[in-house]
């Protein structure tokens, strides 16, 4: 979409993006059990990530569209899924869209700076100039469109939580997740080995074997935010063992020679604990 001169701004605000968007079609009666479900998995999701976030119900604006006892009856159907999720929440009266009320999630990022990214809706116009019908018991009747979102834009996301962790991604997100450092040339074929056998059980795993000193590999795997640093040698490549490390200030496990079966339990396991 063309925004207007100046409002680009990196990956927040993009000419074109992907949505993670779904339009549920149901009845009316419908409504509340399908946005409860929303806000449940939205919260699971955000909790996940860690992110704050705040909800506001936005009800009719003067210029909208539709029967008012419709209106009145979907309203009511938010709130009380609103209520349901035993969060605080605002009401932003008139600021609703004009085919139908929604409810607006703000997030925060670590800068405490607001983003619009979930959101549900509910639409009663398209059903209406697609002349829409489902068959019931007693006729037929029309269906409501929720229209929900749980990360909206991804690029959005994306710079969103790279802010929020200041690049250090959690091991089950991390791009650089397994840095294998070889003490000397004679451990390579090893290190190759054990990238290889990590690469087999999905981690995104490297292996240094430039020609440097070990202290500097290990620093820059640190500077680059590797979630683990496992350092190989001839001692460990019989032992099929590995000295395990990480981040600075953040190392999962403490440093020390593990054998190499938990290795990879230890890699595996702490996708749990060092979000």
């Amino acid at each position: 979409r063309n925004e207007y001169s100046g409002a680009l701004s990196g990956l927040t605000r993009v000419r074109r993006f992907q949505q993670d968007d779904a339009h549920i079609f149901c009845r009316p009666g419908q409504v509340m059990s399908e946005v409860t479900s929303f806000l449940k998995m939205m919260d699971e999701v955000y909790t996940i990530f860690g992110l704050d976030y705040t909800m506001a119900l936005s009800t009719r604006p003067e210029g909208y569209l539709g029967e008012l006892e419709l209106w009145n009856k979907a309203e009511a159907a938010l709130e009380e899924a609103l209520n349901g999720t035993g969060r605080e929440w605002v009401m932003n009266p008139g600021d609703g869209a004009f085919y139908g009320p929604k409810i607006d999630i703000t997030v925060y990022d670590a800068l405490r700076r607001k983003f619009q990214c979930a959101t549900v809706q509910l639409d009663f116009q398209l059903p209406i100039r697609f002349d829409l019908t489902y068959a019931t018991e007693s006729g037929s009747e029309r269906p409501v469109i929720v229209h929900r979102a749980v990360l909206g834009s991804i690029e959005r996301m994306y710079a969103i939580l790279t802010e929020h962790y200041a690049g250090k991604w959690p091991l089950w997100l991390s791009p650089r997740q397994v840095m294998v450092v070889p003490i000397s040339e004679a451990s390579y074929a090893y290190a190759q080995q054990v990238r290889k056998e990590l690469r087999g059980c999905h981690f995104h795993v490297d292996a240094d074997v430039t020609d440097r000193k070990m202290q500097k590999k290990v620093r820059e795997a640190q500077l680059a935010q590797y979630n683990y640093i496992l350092v190989v040698g001839e001692q460990e490549k019989v032992s099929r063992t590995g000295g395990q490390g990480g981040r600075p200030r953040q190392r999962c496990g403490g440093q020390g020679r593990v054998e190499w079966g938990a290795v990879l339990l230890l890699v595996s396991s702490c996708a749990l604990f060092c979000l």
